[in-house]
């Protein structure tokens, strides 16, 4: 079977080709309802087609720019080909002075003429009743909806209720018995008379009827759940000017006139026109097609929805919204298709189609053995030629007994037991603060056995603040505000002033006024930290900002590792730069140091070294250390330029950011689970070993290495080290991807990084799984990844694997369950059938079932919570069996005990029970019934767990197990007791209802007996860079 499985039903968790997506769809087959199985299947057709659209319309927007820039050389051009707008009489009653047709067209063909028209910016925020400087007014925002639009895209509606009820009614097996039932009816009245020969067909239809309302509550349940997470997916937020102050909205909360804030990684929210900002680029391949990034300056003010910040920052006015934009057209066909089936969902269409061969063939037997004895008996008896009314019932009977064998055979609801599972996981993971992007993702953290993650803000907390600072050759520690007088005194006017500007003038945060008019700094937590110790030392951001004209900003990025801007002094004509960044790295761009009276010195070698030491010191102190740095710059002539040396060094400054709470339990549960923690920071390689160590991360013989180090290795040399490898500081977004690259195709390991910016986008593609942080990260690394972390901390990830772990465990439980029912029903069927002429169930006894081993099994099984004991067992690996021996001991053991114990009674029965009378027969029959349905309500405990005794543990955490169990002991009461005229069943006594219940529970004892037989699991060994062995599996747990 694995053979089979691995040949036809084998798909990637990420990036399947399309070749391996067709190949298993056409190896699928005894499909019952294929509107209901594939409902989860990506459309590929539908796929294949929504790309072609994209392609077209990037044609087409890439051709409108180009042919608009190339008009715009010649004067009048496009001016005879102008659409002339007319204001309507509502646009002007709400107080605007602008068409929203003409705003969009204006900014969709980067009309700058049309623009000037109207005079400019500030006459388009005129003509929006819109300040820059304050932003909207929030009491205009309805107003501004209706006549601008709302943010939002269409969207196909969602599926009602009635349309998940019509689509499990598209299931063959059902249509078959219900025309089967209403034959049976119509046959049944004229031979039995009214109202008995009804009752065998109304039984089916209303079983019938029960199989679907269930199964189209599961299936709606799920779909509100897979709406959610795609509510949640599609929620962005934005940082925008309001009433004056600085707050964060959602994307689909913007309005025309917001004026939105922009920052590298961030995804442009709507169309709009440039305001102000340093140095911004934006990548427009999203939209057009085309990679290069498109420079955003006055004479260029363009930005359009969907198109991403690759460099610098700055504000923008929206200008139009929604549908009114390429991007929201472009929207429109990128949901067309769906995403990629998960690895287990294919492999389960594949046993299911095996499973439902074997079925077929049984049912075929079956009715062939049934139908030939009845033939035989009619020919000994003389009567092949005379046919009656209770003849072709019976045939009809057998036909139905036949295609309920085929619906209890084929377990259509294996593959839709992981989407169930992973529904329920990624609902649970969403209120812990993890948002999975793709479902295979779910499935495949559990498979995870190497996480390599970021240090700030998922180790450690990203609180920052500033600890130490070194500056004019003393070491001060800023422990509160009395540090404030103590660091002040002992600096100089000129020195202070230095140190400020350093820190106000060379920025990406600002100082804004928040909804309760205090003043808040918004910007990253290193920027938040160096603004706080700025105002600690009784700086103004305003007045320094004010004082002088910023001319070119280089912002922070994480190949640099370092921020330049370039300030020029007022009616002087002079330059000043400052930079700050990694220590190392300053300092080697310096050759002058600040002396105590404020004084550029040389910076001699001992000094170097003194400094270095004083880098390191800090660093073991497990701070984050910066340098700040500033260069005088005589003349005009470098104003396009920022130097990259000869400056002279101002300050050390040490940033403590504490490990966050928890962090080192969850490193040492991961250590236990066999997954291994890698480290990789772009921080000081003292500082990542402090933390590395206070985490549990780095051991007495693990690797800590630094980014250029790594990338000088030779393949070989990479080889020898990775494995022990725990720790990499100053490495560049490319050393992640090669060490993810690396682990993932030559040591086989399965992958998980994390991730927060835009740089880290390819790591996050090619990690099996991608995990970006949902506060520090970027809207370009959350696009990237699987799975976002949306409180950015490491105990969410391991959480994460441990969701994972669950969902793979579920389904084993669920499989084995079902597959024992299957075999059980199957043989018992078909033995009877062939030894007594009569099968032990009838349609509806065996449509119930059906119902209980399939949707409702799956409800119970498939979204048990996880427990602690998955972490202390070895991940799942990349090629390892999913039906487990383990699983076969389990389902042979207890298919043998069920069936042989029905068989007995089936034969037996009468003189084992000791009936006697006229409803002996129909008794014992019930009583088999019953006796199956609690073989099965026990067994269906027993897969709580496949390897240990105590399948009881936690069951009480299992709510949706609890009211399964529950509800299927409740109906199967009201079956045999009270619906006996239609599922063919009559009332037992309270001891054949107490000797049914043991034999179910008989089911218990033979698991315990199963568990202690030992079976040899066939798997890879993989050696870990710390040396432990993995964990044991199988009897040894029990």
């Amino acid at each position: 079977m694995e053979k089979y499985l691995r040949e036809n039903f084998d798909v990637e968790s990420k990036n399947s080709s399309d070749e391996a997506l067709r190949r298993w769809r056409s190896a699928v087959s005894m499909v019952k309802n294929p509107r209901r199985r594939f409902r989860m299947v990506a459309d590929l057709a539908k796929r294949a087609e929504a790309e072609r659209k994209r392609r077209k319309l990037q044609e087409k927007i890439r051709v409108a720019v180009y042919v608009n820039k190339a008009a715009l050389q010649f004067v009048g051009t496009i001016d005879d080909k102008k659409t002339h707008y007319k204001l309507s009489n509502e646009v002007r009653d709400a107080g605007f002075g602008i068409e929203p047709d003409e705003l969009a067209s204006i900014v969709r063909t980067h009309d700058s003429k049309g623009l000037g028209s109207h005079g400019g910016l500030e006459g388009l925020a005129r003509e929006l009743s819109v300040s820059l400087k304050d932003g909207v007014v929030s009491s205009d925002i309805p107003l501004r909806q209706n006549i601008y639009g709302l943010n939002r895209y269409v969207e196909k509606p969602s599926k009602s209720f009635w349309m998940f009820v019509w689509d499990a009614l598209h299931d063959l097996t059902l249509v078959i018995l219900m025309v089967c039932a209403v034959i049976s009816i119509g046959v049944g009245i004229p031979t039995e008379g009214w109202p008995k020969g009804m009752y065998d067909g109304v039984g089916i239809l209303l079983c019938i009827f029960l199989v679907v309302l269930v199964t189209a509550m599961s299936d709606y349940r799920q779909s509100l759940q897979f709406r959610d997470l795609d509510k949640e997916k599609k929620n962005i937020i934005v940082q925008v000017t309001r009433d004056g102050c600085r707050q964060k909205v959602s994307i689909h909360d913007l309005v025309a006139g917001d004026v939105v804030h922009l920052s590298i990684g961030d995804q442009v929210p709507a169309d709009g026109v440039f305001i102000s900002g340093h140095s911004l680029s934006v990548d427009e391949s999203s939209l057009s097609g085309e990679s290069e990034a498109v420079n955003v300056t006055q004479e260029t003010p363009f930005l359009l929805a969907g198109t991403k910040v690759q460099d610098g920052s700055g504000k923008m006015l929206v200008a139009s919204v929604g549908m009114r934009t390429e991007w929201g057209r472009l929207m429109v066909t990128l949901c067309e298709g769906g995403d990629d089936e998960t690895p287990l969902q294919v492999k389960l269409n594949g046993v299911a189609t095996i499973i439902g061969k074997i079925g077929l063939a049984f049912a075929v037997l079956t009715f062939l053995v049934l139908t030939g004895r009845f033939l035989v008996v009619k020919a000994l008896q003389n009567r092949i030629t005379v046919w009656s009314g209770s003849d072709a019932l019976k045939l009809l009977n057998y036909f139905a007994i036949a295609v309920t064998i085929l619906v209890v055979a084929v377990p259509e609801g294996l593959p839709l037991a992981v989407t169930l599972s992973l529904a329920f996981a990624m609902k649970k993971l969403m209120s812990d603060k993890a948002l999975v992007r793709h479902l295979s993702a779910c499935e495949t953290m559990g498979s995870v056995n190497c996480i390599c993650t970021d240090k700030t803000g998922t180790l450690t907390t990203n609180h920052m603040v500033v600890n130490k600072i070194w500056i004019c050759q003393k070491t001060t520690e800023i422990n509160s505000r009395e540090n404030e007088d103590v660091l002040n005194i002992s600096l100089s006017e000129k020195v202070l002033n230095l140190l400020l500007q350093s820190i106000f003038q060379n920025t990406s945060s600002e100082v804004v006024k928040g909804k309760d008019l205090k003043k808040n700094i918004i910007g990253t937590p290193t920027e938040t930290a160096l603004m706080e110790l700025g105002m600690l030392l009784g700086g103004d951001f305003n007045a320094y900002r004010e004082e002088d004209n910023i001319v070119k900003v280089e912002p922070f990025n994480s190949n640099k590792k370092r921020m330049s801007v370039l300030v020029a002094f007022p009616g002087s004509g002079g330059f000043q730069a400052f930079c700050k960044g990694a220590s190392e790295i300053i300092l080697k761009m310096c050759d002058k140091i600040v002396n105590a009276d404020g004084e550029a010195i040389p910076l001699s070698e001992e000094q170097r070294k003194d400094i270095t030491d004083v880098i390191n010191n800090f660093a073991c102190d497990a701070l984050r250390t910066l340098c700040l740095a500033f260069k005088d710059i005589k003349g005009t002539s470098s104003a396009d330029s920022i130097p990259e040396d000869g400056y002279t060094l101002i300050s050390v400054i040490g940033i403590k950011d504490p490990v966050r709470p928890g962090v080192r339990e969850a490193v040492k549960t991961c250590l236990a689970a066999g997954i291994t923690v890698r480290m990789v920071t772009g921080d000081n390689i003292n500082t990542a070993k402090a933390i590395a160590k206070e985490c549990g991360i780095l051991t007495e013989d693990g690797i800590a290495i630094e980014g250029p180090d790594f990338r000088d290795k030779s393949p070989q040399e990479m080889e020898e080290i990775i494995p022990k490898l725990q720790v990499m500081a100053r490495s560049l977004p490319l050393d992640k991807h090669t060490l993810v690259t690396h682990l993932r195709n030559v040591t086989k390991e399965v992958v998980a990084v994390t991730g927060d910016g835009t740089n880290d986008a390819p790591a996050l593609h090619e990690a099996d799984i991608g995990l970006a942080m949902g506060i520090a990260g970027t809207e370009v690394a959350k696009e990237n990844a699987d799975v976002i972390v949306m409180d950015d901390n490491f105990s969410t990830i391991v959480n994460v694997a441990r969701w994972g772990r669950s969902v793979y465990i579920n389904i084993q439980k669920f499989v084995q369950f079902q597959l024992t029912v299957n075999v059980v029903a199957l043989m018992l069927n078909f033995i009877c059938a062939c030894v007594s002429g009569s099968p032990p169930l009838t349609t509806v006894q065996m449509l119930w079932v059906n119902l209980i081993m399939d949707t409702l099994g799956a409800l119970a099984l498939a979204t048990e919570p996880p427990h602690e004991g998955l972490m202390k067992r070895p991940p799942v690996g990349r090629d390892v069996k999913f039906i487990t021996r383990i699983m076969w001991r389990n389902i042979v053991g207890q298919s043998i005990f069920q069936i042989l114990v029905l068989l007995i009674f089936q034969l037996k029965g009468k003189q084992l029970l000791k009936l006697t009378g006229p409803d002996a027969d129909s008794i014992l029959k019930t009583f088999i019934f019953n006796s199956f349905v609690f073989c099965q309500v026990f067994n269906e405990i027993n897969s709580r767990d496949m390897e240990k005794i105590n399948v009881f543990r936690g069951i009480f955490d299992s709510w949706i197990f609890l009211i399964v169990i529950i509800s299927t002991v409740a109906f199967q009461f009201i079956i045999v007791e009270f619906l006996g005229t239609f599922a063919d069943t009559v009332p037992l006594s309270w001891e054949l209802w107490l000797a049914s219940i043991l034999i179910g529970a008989a089911s218990l004892i033979i698991a315990v007996v199963l568990k202690c037989i030992p079976v040899r699991e066939s798997k890879l060994i993989v050696e870990h860079h710390d040396g432990y062995e993995p964990l044991p599996t199988g009897p040894e747990l029990a």
